[in-house]
């Protein structure tokens, strides 16, 4: 998973972090990127869809996984 965030200035967690806050909870990319701001990360709302875009299919797949081996 890791060689897919090479390209990225931010750290996997960040990422994760955005990511989450985007799909997870009813929040528009403008207030996902406020709520970075006031944890100290400055990114811009496009980039928040952007790693969305990017990124959610990755996360969703390796959800999909840990809870096919859980079972």
């Amino acid at each position: 998973m890791r060689q897919h965030f090479r390209c990225f200035n931010s750290s996997p967690q960040v990422i994760r972090l955005t990511v989450l806050l985007y799909v997870r909870y009813p929040l528009s990319s403008r207030q996902v990127e406020d709520l970075l701001f006031e944890r100290g990360v400055d990114k811009c709302h496009e980039i928040v869809r952007f790693w969305w875009r990017l990124c959610g299919p990755l996360f969703a797949a390796e959800i999909r996984k840990r809870c096919l081996q859980h079972r």
